[in-house]
C-alpha cells in the first residue's frame, strides 16, 4: 500500500482546498477505500461469479450444459440471482428472537470478510500486516459459528434448531485441527504473519510450503473445507435430512447473506491456501520488477495469487461435483479421530525437524544453532518433506490395523448371531 500511499499525499500536498495534512489523511483514504472494496465489491461480486462458475464446472463433470440461455455463456443468470435475492419478500417467523435473527446472516458474511484484512493480494497490498495474523485468521472465523448458532436458535423452528447443533458439533471439531496446522505453519515460518510466512517461502529458503509439508497442506485444507460448509462436508444444510439445515426460515437478502458468507468463506480459504502454501503473490520475476516498477509489480503479483486462488476454487467444486456426503458421525468421526491425532503428530515432528535445523538467534534471542542448520532453507524443506511422509505412512498403517480390527469385530458379531 506504500507506493499508493505515497502517490495520494504527494496529490493532496498539491491541492490548495485539501485542509488536512496529507500524508495521514492519504492513508485514512486508502485503508478506507481498501475495506469498502473488500466488503462490498469483492463480497457480493465473489457470489455472482462463483455461483456461475460452480453450475459451469458442476455441468462439464457430470455431462450437462449448465446456464447458457441468460447472457452469453449464462452469466447473466448469476445476476438474475440476486435481483430474485433483492426483490423477494424478507419474512420473520412471528415467534422468532428478531434480533438475533436479523444478526445471524450478517455475522456468517462478516467473519469471511474480516479474513481478508491479512491476505496479501500482492506486494505491498495487504489490509493490516499483523505479527498475530495466523492468530487473527482462527479468532475471526468464530464468528461463523456464532452467526449460525444464533440463526438456528432464534428461529424458533426445530428443524433450524437441529441444524445450529449440527453446525456447531462440525465447525468447532474441524476448527481444532486446522488451527493446529496453522500453529504448525507458524512454527516452521518462526512468525504469525501472512507476510512473513509469504517471504520465507522464497527459494532461497526452499519454497512453497505445500512441498515441505504436503500432509499439513491436506489437514489444513480439508478442515478448512468443513469450516466453509462444502461438499462433502456440508452436513450443515443435509437437504434431505433437516430441510435445509439452520437457514429454512430465512428469505430474501437474509438468505443472500448466508449465501455470501458461505463463498466469501470460500475464497477466503482458497485466498489463505495461496497465501501459506503456496507462496502467495511469489512468482518468477514479481520482485524484480516491483523494484523496479512497484505498479506493475504489484500487478503480477496479483496475477500469480489470482491464479493460485482460482485453483484451489476448482479443486473444491471439483469435490463437490464428484464426492457423496458424509453422515455425520462419519464426519465427526473423521475430525476427531483421524485429523486431530493426525494434525498433533505432525505438529509434534515438524516442530523436532524445525529444531534440528534451526539457525542461531532467531526471532531475537540468543538461542544456540540447532546441529543441522548448516544446510540451510533447502536442507529444512527435505526434511519437513521426509518426516510428512513417514507421518503419513504411520497414520496409514494405524488406520489399516484399525480398519481390520472393525472389519473381525462386525465378523465375529455376524457370526454370533447366526449361530
Amino acid at each position: 500500500m506504500e507506493p499508493i500511499i505515497t502517490w495520494l499525499a504527494n496529490l493532496l500536498a498539491n491541492v490548495s482546498w485539501w485542509p488536512w495534512p496529507a500524508p495521514p489523511s492519504a492513508a485514512i483514504i486508502i485503508w478506507v477505500v481498501y475495506g469498502l472494496f473488500i466488503a462490498f465489491g469483492i463480497a457480493p461480486l465473489a457470489m455472482i461469479v462463483l455461483t456461475w462458475l460452480e453450475r459451469k464446472i458442476i455441468a462439464r463433470i457430470q455431462d450437462r450444459i449448465g446456464p447458457n440461455m441468460a447472457g452469453p455463456f449464462g452469466w447473466l443468470q448469476a445476476v438474475a440471482d440476486a435481483i430474485k435475492m433483492l426483490t423477494k419478500e424478507d419474512t420473520t417467523p412471528a415467534g422468532a428472537d428478531r434480533i438475533p435473527f436479523n444478526l445471524g446472516p450478517g455475522l456468517i458474511a462478516v467473519s469471511a470478510v474480516l479474513v481478508f484484512a491479512v491476505i496479501p493480494l500482492a506486494p505491498g497490498i495487504i489490509g493490516s500486516d499483523l505479527n498475530i495474523g495466523i492468530f487473527y485468521v482462527v479468532a475471526v472465523g468464530s464468528f461463523g459459528v456464532l452467526g449460525t448458532l444464533m440463526a438456528g436458535w432464534s428461529s424458533n423452528n426445530k428443524y433450524a434448531l437441529l441444524g445450529a447443533f449440527r453446525a456447531v458439533a462440525q465447525l468447532v471439531s474441524y476448527e481444532i485441527p486446522m488451527a493446529i496446522s496453522l500453529i504448525t505453519v507458524a512454527v516452521v515460518a518462526g512468525s504469525m504473519s501472512t507476510l512473513t510466512i509469504i517471504h520465507n517461502q522464497a527459494v532461497a529458503n526452499g519454497g512453497w510450503y505445500i512441498v515441505a509439508m504436503p500432509i499439513t497442506f491436506l489437514v489444513f485444507f480439508l478442515a478448512g473445507m468443513a469450516e466453509t460448509n462444502r461438499s462433502p462436508f456440508d452436513l450443515l444444510e443435509a437437504d434431505s435430512e433437516i430441510v435445509a439445515g439452520f437457514h429454512v426460515e430465512y428469505s430474501g437478502m437474509k438468505y443472500a447473506m448466508v449465501m455470501i458468507g458461505e463463498y466469501v468463506h470460500m475464497l477466503a480459504l482458497a485466498g489463505l491456501s495461496a497465501t501459506i502454501f503456496l507462496g502467495g503473490w511469489r512468482g518468477p520475476f514479481v520482485e524484480q520488477l516491483y523494484n523496479a516498477v512497484p505498479i506493475l509489480g504489484g500487478l503480477l503479483g496479483l496475477v500469480y495469487f489470482l491464479a493460485k486462488v482460482l485453483l484451489f476454487i476448482f479443486v473444491m467444486m471439483w469435490f463437490r461435483g464428484t464426492l457423496p456426503r458424509f453422515r455425520i458421525d462419519q464426519l465427526l468421526d473423521f475430525g476427531w479421530k483421524f485429523l486431530t491425532p493426525l494434525s498433533l503428530f505432525n505438529l509434534l515432528t515438524s516442530a523436532f525437524v524445525v529444531k534440528l535445523f534451526q539457525p542461531a538467534g532467531t526471532a531475537g534471542v540468543a538461542l544456540p544453532a540447532g546441529p543441522l542448520a548448516g544446510f540451510g532453507g533447502l536442507g529444512l524443506t527435505s526434511a519437513l518433506l521426509i518426516s510428512n511422509l513417514l507421518v503419513a505412512f504411520i497414520a496409514s498403517l494405524a488406520v489399516r490395523s484399525l480398519a481390520r480390527r472393525s472389519r473381525g469385530n462386525v465378523l465375529k458379531a455376524v457370526a454370533g448371531v447366526e449361530g
